[in-house]
């Protein structure tokens, strides 16, 4: 019976601001970090569960409040009473009495679960000796759908469901994970379009995916229409008619400004436009996905749903034709779990959220998952990757082919390298002493 005896929490942050990675219309100088947290045991094992949670930045020590505010419903538990229960720790670390009130269940409390949530399917699948899409694979239905706390969308989603779900998809299993060994997922690539990078590095980036064998892009827009045509024109230009194009305003625009920006960016064939508006926004969502889906352009949302229910709410309103899950924003794997099902019962599409820190690293185990045990089907699917930071990480990502290698270390692969963690931490880190000694940032 292991007991947690501790929750360290980091403030990691890389100065991704200095070359522009990362930029989009409303994050103009991200620079991308992260609430990493590392949860140790008495067991004796010497395994770690390590998670962690997004940022861009300032603010950072904020998450890093929220969850060592979270700590004291943790330490001291015994791993099996909340694997044995784990959607009922979910609800008790979502509800506690005093803490729900800063959310409940979206913003800075929430990603604060997820960094805790996620080290710790970290640690259980490092336990149970698997990659994390393993173990979920695995899993019988009736233990997986146990992880998930229903409450608030049982109106569209109930747990007989779930379970009838995943175990009409228990034929085929092993064929589609064999699948996924031998030839990965699918990926599409985000770097070559960052909005902060100039004509000669967007050309350079998108004759560099050619050569590594991208077919699908993705530009940011939002920050001026006549812009916005120009680099799609050059985009097009670069990567030709027979590759896929996505475009991504990041929420910039209101609704009817979404609409008449997109009938503009038409003429260049995007698949999709990624979070046009306020990603609380179902209904105009909505609106946005009628007007344009006429022109073969599918709305795409998500990596700024803050729960399951808006979720919900996107996919009873139709405003989203791909669903993109991100494994932050939401409160971890558990939840993360439910809105792939909502999707599957809706037959939209999951199309995960990457880029950042550590985002491709969760994500890859996300997809993989939903691919053999939920929806069965690659149709419309494909994964989203950004080149920057994997390098830090113990497992980095693998890909070949555009497509996600498998991970095959037990794990998560959330666990970063200890002298990332040194280096990186804000602002006492070898990295960010030397870039304040430099004038490059300024100390707090």
């Amino acid at each position: 019976m292991a007991t947690i005896t501790a929750l360290k929490a980091y403030d990691l942050r890389f100065p991704t601001s200095l070359e522009a990675h990362g930029s989009d219309a409303m994050h103009t100088d991200p620079d991308y970090s992260c609430g990493y947290v590392v949860i140790t045991t008495d067991a004796g094992d010497g395994l770690e569960g390590h998670g962690l949670t997004f940022t861009c930045g300032r603010g950072t020590e904020v998450v890093l409040v929220a969850i060592q505010s979270l700590s004291f419903l943790l330490v001291g538990k015994k791993l099996e009473d909340i694997y044995g229960n784990f959607s009922g720790f979910w609800r008790a670390l979502t509800s506690e009495s005093q803490m729900r009130w800063i959310g409940p269940e979206k913003g800075v409390i929430h990603l604060a679960t997820a960094a805790i949530v996620n080290a710790l399917w970290d640690l259980w699948a490092k336990r149970e000796g698997k990659p994390l899409w393993k173990l979920l694979v695995d899993m019988e239905p009736e233990k997986l759908v146990s992880c998930i706390d229903f409450r608030y969308i049982s109106d569209v989603l109930t747990k007989e469901e779930a379970v009838e779900m995943l175990k009409k998809n228990q034929e085929g299993k092993a064929d589609r994970e064999k699948e996924m060994l031998e030839k990965g997922y699918p990926a599409y690539i985000t770097s070559a379009g960052w909005l902060g990078y100039s004509e000669d590095e967007i050309r350079r980036r998108c004759r560099e995916g050619l050569a590594q064998g991208w077919t699908r892009f993705k530009v940011k827009v939002g920050a001026d229409l006549a812009d916005d045509v120009r680099r799609c024109g050059l985009i097009r230009e670069e990567i030709g008619w027979d590759n896929t194009m996505m475009v991504d305003a990041n929420q910039r625009w209101d609704v009817q400004e979404s609409i008449d920006h997109m009938k503009r960016l038409a003429e260049f064939k995007p698949l999709w436009i990624e979070e046009p508006t306020s990603p609380d926004d179902a209904l105009g969502h909505a609106t946005i996905a009628k007007a344009l889906n006429p022109l073969g352009i599918g709305v795409a949302t998500g990596e700024q749903c803050q729960n399951r229910v808006i979720f919900k709410q996107m996919l009873q309103a139709g405003g989203l034709q791909f669903c993109q899950i991100d494994s932050c924003r939401m409160g971890g794997v558990n939840e993360v779990v439910s809105v792939i099902l909502m999707a599957a019962k809706f037959g939209v599409p999951v199309c995960p959220h990457a880029g950042g820190v550590g985002l491709c690293q969760m994500v890859q185990h996300l997809a993989v998952f939903d691919y053999i045990s939920v929806s069965a089907s690659l149709d419309n699917r494909v994964c989203e990757f950004a080149d920057h930071l994997h390098e830090n990480f113990k497992e980095a990502i693998v890909i070949k082919n555009a497509s996600y290698v498998l991970p095959k270390a037990a794990g998560y692969s959330t666990e970063m390298k200890p002298e990332s963690i040194r280096d990186y931490q804000y602002p006492n880190g070898a990295v960010w002493q030397q870039l304040f000694k430099e004038g490059k940032f300024t100390a707090p």
